[in-house]
């Protein structure tokens, strides 16, 4: 009888934001154990896209995080319908635009042993929602901060 090393799972929330469509847009993941520990929390800014594009890249991000931890299974939840639906196969993917990155998703879930993708209320998913804004409030920061200092007129020289 051979014994296999049970390795656990995985629970990854996800969520991508874009302040028009398309416009300013973040990526938000938190990556817990089974007892609910936070193992990592994912925030980036990904420059002006669309709300769906924002969505599965947030996906993306947090899948290439998670697989870091060699887990067999991972527990999924997002609050966007289209992509579960998409995910599972109840929708086709039919803009040209999303295809490779709903490719690419499917690549990450193959490295899994066992995979499930649940649709969460917002509410149920607020963090990821508040990092994947947190990134694009950050980068907005930092654009007015760097315009203040580029508008800074430069000094003569004293020598």
């Amino acid at each position: 009888m051979s014994m296999t090393k049970f390795k656990a799972k995985l629970i990854v929330y996800s969520d991508g934001a874009a302040r028009g469509n398309p416009g300013p847009a973040g990526a938000g993941g938190i990556i817990k154990d089974m007892s609910g520990e936070v193992l990592a929390e994912i925030s980036e800014y990904l420059g002006e896209t669309t709300n769906n594009v924002a969505e599965y890249k947030a996906l993306i991000l947090t899948l290439e995080k998670a697989l870091q931890y060699g887990k067999d299974e991972v527990e999924i939840y997002l609050d966007s319908e289209l992509l579960v639906r998409q995910l599972t196969g109840a929708y086709k993917v039919k803009n040209e635009g999303l295809k490779p990155l709903f490719e690419r998703v499917r690549q990450l879930l193959t490295a899994f042993n066992k995979a499930s993708i649940e649709h969460v209320y917002r509410s149920e998913n607020a963090r990821a929602d508040k990092l994947a804004n947190g990134a694009i409030d950050k980068f907005k920061r930092w654009g007015k901060a760097k315009k203040k200092l580029d508008n800074i007129p430069e000094q003569e020289s004293l020598f």
